[in-house]
């Protein structure tokens, strides 16, 4: 199918979907033994970068003038202060070395100050020690929080996870925008007027105001990692 240039890879103009037989990868300034897949970025229209890392043993990611928030998903990575495994994650660490080879989610994004309100410290957490909440009170969803519910912050991070036949409860269209990974499972993503299958290494970006539903299809659950831009006047 690839000689006849055929991919699930799509681009419209409130939304991407990148599969993985579409990404090329390519190293970031200040990267050593490592390279990056970059999924959105400004050139996007996005107001922040995510990209997977994949360092070999003792790669680096160099220093960012942004915040950023690094999530293992293969491998192990150690910081200044602390170890991470897979579902381990850090906020603003100022260092970043694989122990083995690794494959880790990285958001950067330019921090927006608040006025009276101080800005967040460094810190790191596990989504498995994260509380899940059903969302709107239907139990087949449950969102995982991965970043402090304070005004100090100008971004979300939640891990998602639906069981087989579990969606949204209904199609949303609002004023923040998305970086998902899909990181286990598959369904079906209503992305504006398209309808795409997803799967497990599948990104998409979804622009303001992209109309946007997912339902979990299959036997296993399904689960991603989704930013939001939080806390903050649109402008």
């Amino acid at each position: 199918m690839k000689q006849l240039g055929q991919t699930r890879s799509c681009q419209q103009s409130n939304h991407l979907l990148l599969t993985p037989d579409t990404f090329v990868r390519a190293p970031l300034p200040s990267m050593t033994k490592a390279t990056a897949i970059v999924h959105a970025s400004p050139r996007l229209g996005a107001r922040f970068t995510q990209y997977t890392a994949e360092l070999d043993k003792d790669g680096t990611l160099g220093p960012t003038p942004h915040q950023r928030f690094v999530y293992v998903l293969e491998g192990s990575l150690k910081t200044e202060k602390v170890s991470l495994k897979p579902g381990e994650y850090a906020y603003q660490p100022k260092t970043v070395t694989a122990l083995e080879a690794t494959r880790a989610l990285v958001i950067e994004k330019p921090f927006q100050p608040l006025a009276g309100v101080v800005a967040p410290e460094p810190f790191s957490g596990s989504v498995h020690q994260s509380t899940p909440q059903a969302l709107m009170g239907d139990s087949a969803v449950q969102v995982r929080p991965l970043i402090p519910d304070s005004p100090q912050f100008d971004f979300a991070i939640n891990s998602m996870t639906f069981e087989p036949g579990g969606s949204l409860p209904m199609v949303e269209s609002h004023v923040m925008e998305h970086g998902l990974l899909m990181v286990a499972g598959g369904g079906i993503y209503r992305l504006g007027d398209c309808w795409h299958p997803v799967t497990a290494g599948d990104f998409i970006y979804m622009a303001p105001y992209c109309p946007q539903w997912f339902c979990a299809v299959g036997k296993t659950p399904a689960q991603y990692i989704i930013y939001k831009d939080w806390n903050r006047h649109a402008d």
